[in-house]
């Protein structure tokens, strides 16, 4: 395989030698992104508790006294490693989809490659938008949720606080940024389908009203048991999947002139043979 991608026939060696280079290129990417964010995990741990911190503020409580503790000596540490590893998923997530788009190229004819190429920009870019969502407004959310619950010393009553273990703290924000990038990528998968004919806008506009019901069930398996959390997930779902159909009809209008210039061009073929 070359780098201009030329379309001809190769053999299984090269592109199993071309595999091995992609491979080496998203290896290096991403443990150059984890040596540098393991040495400031601290800090981007730091950077991850300030919703915890914004949800202390909104539920009332002293935020000077608010915490994270982890019970096991080597917790903390594990916990660093794993932030370092999700940043460096983070930052290395580019060079790793463009030497997939370099290995996939050759095999797709130059239009192929061009209508793929937008996918590549657009699948991260919906991604961020959906970890910026969880950042900025549903993790303080449902930290605010769970802070609430908290229950101060009374007469007949004993004191019930939260103290969040650092790894547990980690785990959640980290299943909810995975859980709303992945719904977000809803347009993009849906497009692809499209384009391929898998599925049609008719097909997506028909089966709404499943999709509705099935955004409130990932929702209320996904979130806490409290309304808000719920609405906060399933509506911008019902919002990506309302795009996607509009996606889905701009496929197949595209498609439709498509098909409409190949029939011109070989009417004018076959009348200039004539």
């Amino acid at each position: 395989m070359s780098g201009d991608y030329e379309d001809k026939p190769q053999p299984l060696i090269e592109h199993l030698m071309e595999l091995r280079t992609r491979l080496i290129w998203s290896l290096a990417a991403f443990f150059v992104a984890f040596v540098g964010c393991f040495f400031f995990a601290k800090q981007l741990f730091n950077l991850l508790v300030v919703p915890y911190r914004w949800a202390v503020v909104w539920a009332g409580l002293d935020l000077s006294k608010s915490e994270l503790i982890y019970t096991a000596p080597q917790e903390f540490f594990f916990t660093q490693v794993k932030v370092a590893m999700f940043g460096a998923l983070v930052i290395a997530f580019p060079i790793i989809a463009s030497q997939l788009y370099k290995f996939v190229a050759p095999g797709l004819y130059k239009n192929e490659r061009s209508a793929f190429l937008p996918f590549l920009i657009a699948s991260p870019i919906l991604f961020l938008l959906g970890g910026a969502l969880v950042y900025f407004f549903f993790t303080p959310m449902v930290m605010w949720f769970f802070l609430a619950m908290q229950q101060a010393p009374t007469e007949g009553e004993v004191a019930i606080s939260l103290l969040p273990r650092v790894s547990e703290y980690l785990s959640l924000i980290m299943t909810l940024v995975l859980s709303f990038g992945l719904v977000f990528q809803l347009p993009v998968v849906t497009t692809l389908l499209a384009r391929v004919g898998l599925l049609t806008s008719d097909w997506l506009r028909e089966k709404r009203k499943f999709a509705i019901v099935i955004a409130f069930v990932v929702a209320a398996v996904l979130t806490p048991p409290d309304p808000l959390s719920q609405i906060g997930l399933a509506l911008p779902t019902i919002l990506l999947y309302e795009i996607s159909i509009y996606a889905a009809r701009l496929v197949e209008r595209k498609r439709a002139e498509e098909a409409l210039e190949r029939e011109a061009s070989s009417e004018i073929a076959t009348t200039d043979k004539a």
